[in-house]
């Protein structure tokens, strides 16, 4: 399985100066949000993958337009071709505008999964827009990460943490990838391809009822 992620900011690659064809092989796309539902829209029509999004603190125009053909990951545990992905949106708050929350707020959204956990048998994929407190995030109040998503990787210890917020041209230090004990964080800042060939991609669906 062949995963796009796209974070924060539009690719031209894949907006400006798309070519037809530039989307084939991608299997499945991630987005941690701060995108364009256009752009959403656009990926999933031209490049026939399922998209699967979480909102960025920026994502406002989402609650009253959503990208068309898109599947909402927020707070809830899909398994797409074998590979258990969860979705956690949403910013640290600072300034108490939508889609930001406390640590108390997180820690009760992530609880109330706990069933859907244990039924799963655990999770492959954590998808978020803030990082992870201490691996990636920022020290200012609006990019710092949760600290509420440390138990979670410790107890369920999945293969990857994938987040955006934290633009990559803030500094030249930012590291796409960190390795946080067994997991491998990932800012997901414009585009990043992750290939998991261990997954089997062929044939899945996407039904209605997700």
């Amino acid at each position: 399985m062949k995963i796009l992620i796209v974070s924060d900011k539009e690719s031209k690659y894949y907006w400006d100066f798309y070519r037809p064809g530039r989307l084939d092989g991608i299997d499945l796309i991630l987005s941690c949000g701060d995108l364009k539902a256009e752009y959403l829209s656009f990926l999933v029509t031209m490049g026939h993958a399922p998209v699967l999004y979480v909102h960025g603190n920026h994502d406002v125009t989402y609650d009253y337009r959503p990208p068309e053909g898109c599947v909402c990951l927020e707070d809830r545990l899909l398994n797409i071709g074998g590979l258990r992905i969860l979705g956690l949106g949403g910013s640290a708050l600072y300034n108490g505008g939508p889609h930001q929350y406390t640590e108390r707020q997180m820690r009760r959204r992530i609880a109330k999964l706990r069933w859907k956990l244990l039924r799963a048998g655990g999770v492959d994929v954590v998808l978020t827009h803030a990082p992870l407190r201490g691996y990636g995030d920022a020290e200012d109040p609006a990019h710092r990460g949760f600290e509420a998503f440390l138990p979670l990787l410790d107890k369920y210890k999945p293969r990857f943490f994938i987040h955006g917020h934290v633009h990559m041209t803030y500094g030249k230090d930012i590291p796409r990838t960190i390795q946080y004990g067994s997991t491998t964080v990932i800012n997901g800042y414009e585009r990043y391809i992750l290939d998991l060939p261990e997954y089997e991609a062929k044939g899945f669906l996407m039904p209605d009822r997700w």
